[in-house]
């Protein structure tokens, strides 16, 4: 990202020196800082650190020896005596540019947060400086604030027409903030300078689709479309092109030939089984999505596709088979978010994770949260009815939602238990109350449909099933979307 701006020329600091210097300097002052500053400007900054020394014991309040000072410091690589110069001066005289310049180019170039204060400062006395806005937009972004960073991307002016890396945190900024159609204006320049580059073209075209105008994104796929050159992440974001312009055979088309080209790759399976379940052609996708299975047996998002796809043609006990298989392959699916970001942290370690959980615990021994966790990870390691760790965590799980009733996490992972244990009725009971603080919690209702499974109230699981294909759906629709931003935020990143 640093390479976006253009480095500040130090021969502009040295100029600002002689032009700042106090009218009232001695005519020897003034020969002696002329000497420095020849010798600054011919890179001889031993010399001028040898001649700043006696002028800053005489003038120790110059603001402009200590700049100096700070200038040959960093032309010989002492970043830290540097801006330690560069601060005496600001000290001294907070507004002094040169030594602004100074210590904002060494803060920038570490990446520090610190060189924000001084940017704004420079704003302050130099609010046209694109320069300044430029760095000051780069930093922002870094910090993930985009509300600010946005701003000044568009001050810093034509600083970044040639830099793609800074075009494109600017457009990642402009999605974030949901300005669409801005962020696709932004990438149309990084298009514009690498035509060829079919990396470009394909982030323009996911940001279009964000901004439902499938025809501009077709448009500037097409040349990567053209003759037999397209690979399969060109032809599935192409299919969902079509699809939202209503071009329904071109959209098949090209998912059938991105699975040809890529037949491990488990989203195009995904996204064949959504299409053929918008246009009710469930059995073509249930048979694609077999395809997939034979590819990728191991793969849960593929049996809850062709499960929903299944419920849609009322083959309600291959629908949970599918499901149930889904459960099986991937039971950290049921974690919830709270469970899932400290699990993430450990690093996908449960052992880790539940420990963490076992010493904050100690603390706050009745903190429903954290007795829901306890619970929850103890679930996922696959504790047996009858054993020590499996009470702990059913006493874990009570203690949880009865001390906090709407902890919809902890009455799933309850229900969870009590279907271990064959308490089928509790387990149906505690879904029905998670359901009523969430209705989208897929989990409780996939163990609702597993309790009454077990009982003689069968009546309801069509219906449930329904539902949870529903979900389901919407959830796959709302993944797709996120695979969208998620394209634009990782292009970023490797910038």
């Amino acid at each position: 990202m640093k390479k976006a701006l253009h480095s500040i020329p130090k021969t502009c600091i040295f100029l600002a020196f002689v032009l700042l210097l106090p009218c009232a300097l001695s005519q020897t002052a003034g020969d002696r800082v002329d000497l420095v500053v020849s010798a600054l400007q011919d890179h001889d900054f031993a010399k001028a650190l040898e001649l700043l020394r006696p002028a800053l014991q005489r003038a120790p309040g110059s603001a402009q020896l200590w700049a100096m000072q700070g200038t040959a410091y960093a032309g010989e690589g002492r970043k830290q005596d540097a801006l330690a110069s560069f601060r005496a001066a600001l000290k001294i005289s907070p507004d002094y540019v040169p030594a602004l310049q100074g210590a904002i180019q060494i803060e920038y170039e570490a990446g520090s947060k610190g060189a924000i204060p001084l940017l704004q400062r420079m704003l302050r006395l130099h609010p046209a400086d694109q320069i300044s806005h430029g760095m000051l937009a780069v930093l922002e972004f870094q910090k993930d604030d985009c509300a600010d960073a946005v701003v000044h991307f568009e001050k810093a002016g034509p600083l970044f027409d040639s830099k793609p890396d800074g075009l494109h945190a600017y457009a990642t900024c402009l999605v974030k903030l949901k300005r669409l159609d801005k962020a696709a204006d932004v990438l149309q320049r990084t298009v514009a300078l690498s035509p060829e580059d079919g990396r470009e073209r394909h982030l323009l075209a996911a940001v279009q689709l964000m901004a439902h105008k499938p025809q501009d994104a077709l448009l500037t796929l097409q040349p990567m479309l053209q003759g037999s050159g397209a690979d399969s992440e060109v032809l599935e974001l192409a299919a969902t092109a079509y699809e939202d312009s209503q071009e329904t055979p071109q959209a098949v088309a090209a998912l059938r030939q991105a699975i040809l080209l890529d037949p491990h790759n488990m989203n195009l399976y995904v996204d064949f089984a959504n299409l053929s379940s918008a246009h009710d052609s469930y059995q073509v996708g249930i048979d694609v999505t077999s395809d997939g299975i034979g590819q990728l047996p191991k793969a849960a998002p593929l049996y809850l596709a062709r499960g929903v796809l299944y419920v849609q043609l009322a083959q309600y006990d291959k629908a949970e088979a599918d499901f149930e298989t889904a459960h099986e392959l991937d039971p950290p699916q049921s974690l919830s978010s709270a469970a899932q970001g400290l699990l993430a942290e450990q690093q996908n370690d449960l052992d880790g994770a539940l420990a963490k959980v076992r010493n904050r615990l100690v603390q706050k021994p009745n903190d429903p949260v954290l007795l829901y966790l306890q619970a929850d990870f103890l679930s996922q390691k696959g504790v047996d009815p009858g054993t020590p760790e499996f009470q702990l965590a059913m006493r874990s799980a009570k203690q949880a939602a009865a001390l906090r009733p709407g902890l919809s996490g902890a009455r799933t992972v309850l229900a969870k238990l009590y279907l271990q244990a064959g308490s089928y009725h509790e387990a149906a009971e505690q879904c029905r109350k998670a359901l009523a603080e969430d209705p989208k919690d897929q989990t409780a209702l996939y163990h609702l449909i597993q309790a009454l499974r077990k009982t003689d109230d069968k009546a309801e699981i069509p219906d449930l099933l329904k539902r949870l294909a529903q979900l389901r759906k919407q959830t796959s629709h709302e993944e797709s979307q996120r695979n969208q931003y998620k394209l634009v935020e990782e292009d970023s990143q490797s910038k």
